[in-house]
């Protein structure tokens, strides 16, 4: 794993596209972070311990009636100090675009609880990226097998943009629209960048 930019470590809220579980391991791994994620995740065989051991707050999508719980839920985590990172998209992507943000957890931020910065992450496999992607219908299972038996390592480098004041923006919309045009400059850059040879 390589990373570009720096991270802000504390008092953050990384929003990030989504490819693979992997991102998970990585994102964690350089930040330490909590994720919001759907509630099924916690009762995933292995991945369901993984996210308890970084206090994932788990919440349940299919539910709108919900929403306002869901919003204390992430507002108490804020309060926690830990940085906390948000998959907008709401599932894993083919990794050459971004789908739809969903914007309705950014609803925490208004008004910022405190002092705290959004930093969007562009998480980039390069040239491993159609080998390591989870989408369309493939399970789990046959997505974590078709990863592991994969010879080499999966290179992965995770950008860390620019981050900004969520108070210079008026409602969630603008953060989230403000987030996904970040992400396309960085993951449009890394597609003109050469890759090694």
């Amino acid at each position: 794993m390589t990373r570009s930019g720096r991270p802000v470590l504390h008092d953050v809220f990384y929003i990030s596209n989504h490819v693979s579980w992997i991102d998970i391991l990585a994102m964690g791994g350089a930040t330490g972070c909590a994720f919001v994620s759907k509630d099924d995740v916690g009762r995933w065989p292995i991945v369901g311990w993984l996210a308890a051991q970084n206090n994932t707050i788990l919440i349940d999508r299919s539910n709108r009636a919900s929403v306002g719980q869901q919003i204390e839920t992430v507002r108490a985590a804020i309060a926690a100090h830990q940085p906390i990172a948000l998959f907008p998209e709401g599932t894993t992507g083919n990794g050459h675009e971004l789908l739809p943000f969903k914007p309705t957890l950014l609803a925490v931020l208004f008004p910022p609880p405190r002092a705290i910065r959004i930093q969007p992450v562009f998480i980039d496999y390069g040239e491993a990226t159609d080998d390591i992607a989870w989408h369309g219908q493939e399970g789990a299972g046959s997505n974590a097998k078709r990863i592991l038996e994969r010879p080499g390592t999966a290179p992965v480098t995770l950008h860390f943009l620019e981050p900004f004041d969520p108070g210079d923006h008026p409602d969630r919309k603008a953060i989230a629209a403000e987030v996904r045009n970040r992400i396309e400059a960085a993951l449009a850059a890394s597609v003109r960048a050469p890759r090694p040879v």
